[in-house]
């Protein structure tokens, strides 16, 4: 099957695909998080929440396998390295008391998925310490295991936890589509130049699309099942 993207078509198998939705969590999306601490304005972040969700329930309803990803770390902080702690200086960093809980640890409020994305009972929750979402975790294996190889992806934020993702996915022989409606970045230009970079020179670590495009091409294959 093929998806309308830049810079060409998209060409995917139905059941050799899935859908990753990378750290939609509260501590990122939600006010009064780790991300709206650092000064940022999470509505920005907020805008790729209404896509996502009707992708994750088409993806469902269509059969494509869903996977979920989340950054965080041990209650020990024994998996952050120091100089990621130490990064920017911050009074209330990683591992701070935060108004949902300790930042970025796991088992936290803060940590959790937001509610619009909750993961159904057997869609895997990839647990990581760092912003590729196959650093340090059991990605590659769950995705082998399941014989999937192309990814259709979404999440926060497109230039960082989203791009090295899809960076090393591209290095792994995967390939991957970014639906550009349902990732975001705090900074619109940051999300620009990030979709750009992925797109470039032919698809040089993937395509771009809109979440419509994927949408229609989901009903295809529910209709075919």
């Amino acid at each position: 099957m093929n998806i309308t993207a830049e810079p060409y078509e998209f060409e995917f198998e139905p059941q050799s695909t899935a859908l990753l939705l990378v750290d939609f969590q509260r501590d990122f999306v939600e006010p009064g998080g780790f991300g709206e601490s650092l000064g940022n304005d999470v509505s920005m972040l907020r805008k790729a929440i209404p896509a996502a969700e009707k992708l994750l329930e088409a993806a469902r309803e269509s059969g494509i396998h869903v996977i979920h990803t989340r950054e965080g770390h041990r209650t020990d902080l024994r998996d952050a390295p120091p100089t990621k702690l130490a990064r920017g200086k911050l009074e209330t960093g990683i591992g701070s008391e935060g108004p949902m809980g300790r930042i970025l640890v796991r088992g936290e409020g803060g940590h959790d998925i937001i509610p619009e994305l909750t993961p159904r009972e057997g869609e895997p929750v990839i647990d990581k310490p760092g912003k590729n979402s196959f650093y340090a975790t059991d990605l590659d294996l769950v995705l082998r295991n399941r014989g999937v190889e192309s990814l259709i992806v979404c999440g926060v934020t497109t230039e960082v936890c989203v791009q090295s993702t899809v960076r090393e996915a591209n290095d792994r022989g995967y390939e991957c589509l970014v639906v550009e409606d349902a990732v975001a970045s705090y900074f619109e230009e940051f999300q620009r130049v990030a979709l750009d970079m992925i797109k470039a020179q032919g698809a040089i670590f993937g395509w771009v699309t809109k979440s419509d495009s994927v949408l229609s091409a989901f009903e295809s294959v529910g209709a075919v099942r």
